[in-house]
């Protein structure tokens, strides 16, 4: 039910999905993209320039992860121009809070929030439409030495986290029998060799990111994914202002058409590397190339190993379902199914994906 999973694995789950979405139409580079409206109709032009300034802001800041990567390099690509799209895209805090405000508020139209977020800010007042998302499988996992073999093994142990342990998580360690009032836990900072060092013997990560700096550093430790346990999540999901969305829906479909393309072309491994570079270019000197790009490798790989039932990029009204059982339960806020459902659209990513599972470019 655990793994330790290589930052350097080869990405053969990913050569299916990306065979799929190749078809989108050949990827083009930054330097060959096409010239504005070239993948539009004149009349659908139009409609994209009515919805003016598009602000796109980051979950965490220009991490390369999935919803961040993609949303980079379609800019860089020019898939935004082609689509007449004037996109400005802000680098976000990390705070899941903010971000969902923002967009409810309108000074944000579009950006990354896992599905579970979606809910819990929808629960809390705040009005945002999840639209989009890459797998059922999220990225919030538990780490342990080796020599847990068993989750029961934590009772009687340390847990940190970061100011809390994700609902995703939770649900694991309940599937898993855990009685965590026996668990003590501990909030901590960034530093995950705190593990390692027998600080914690276990430590709450992102499957990109904790597991991948361990392993860099030599260091040897199981990574246990609620997804394993069979617990819903979401990775790369998309969400929107709703009162924005349904004034401009041609603009949020060819925003997914975008960005879906870019996703294909930059989790190809021969564009790697170029897709890296467009995120250096915008984090700076503190980023790490080497970090980046096993977080980028990884949250493919993961994608890939879990991908949708239904079309790429589309929600599953399914998970929707079971998430929301799970919020109800590990986050504090009643959501019912129904309620859950009414808080997503998938009309929208199915608008560009076809029956064939292909992002449809160009646009119609």
């Amino acid at each position: 039910m655990s793994r330790v999973r290589p930052i350097a694995a080869a990405l053969t789950s990913a050569v299916v999905l990306l065979g799929a979405l190749s078809a989108c139409g050949s990827s083009q580079g930054s330097d060959s993209a096409g010239e504005k409206g070239s993948a539009v109709s004149a009349e659908r032009c139009k409609e994209n320039e009515k919805a003016g300034k598009i602000t796109y802001m980051s979950g965490y800041y220009w991490q390369a992860s999935a919803s961040i990567m993609e949303a980079i390099a379609a800019d860089r690509l020019g898939y935004f121009d082609d689509l007449c799209l004037d996109v400005e895209l802000q680098p976000g805090s990390g705070d899941v809070s903010q971000n969902a405000k923002l967009i409810a508020a309108g000074k944000v139209q579009v950006g990354p929030l896992s599905e579970q977020d979606i809910m819990t800010s929808n629960a809390s007042g705040l009005k945002v439409l999840g639209v989009s998302s890459y797998s059922n499988a999220g990225l919030d996992v538990l780490m342990t030495g080796t020599s847990i073999t068993d989750l029961k093994q934590l009772e009687g142990k340390t847990l940190g986290h970061k100011g809390w342990v994700p609902v995703g998580v939770q649900a694991m360690l309940a599937e898993a029998g855990v009685d965590m009032s026996k668990v003590k836990q501990v909030k901590v900072g960034y530093d995950p060799g705190i593990l390692p060092r027998g600080q914690v013997d276990a430590l709450v990560g992102f499957v990109s990111n904790e597991p991948n700096q361990l392993e860099d550093a030599g260091e040897k430790v199981t990574v246990w994914e609620p997804t394993d346990f069979k617990v819903p999540g979401s990775l790369g999901a998309y969400s929107v202002n709703p009162a924005w969305a349904q004034k401009h829906p041609t603009a949020v479909q060819d925003f997914l058409r975008a960005v879906f393309k870019a996703y294909a072309y930059c989790a190809a491994d021969e564009h790697v590397e170029e897709c890296i570079g467009y995120q250096h270019d915008l984090a700076g000197a503190e980023s790490d190339e080497k970090h980046e790009t096993a977080i980028w490798r990884t949250e493919v790989e993961v994608a890939a190993d879990n991908p949708l039932p239904g079309r790429f990029g589309s929600v599953d009204p399914d998970n929707v379902a079971a998430l929301a059982e799970v919020v109800t339960k590990y986050a504090g806020q009643k959501v019912t199914p129904e309620q859950a459902a009414s808080w997503f659209d998938t009309s929208f990513a199915e608008a560009v994906v076809g029956d064939d599972d292909k992002v449809i470019w160009p646009a119609p």
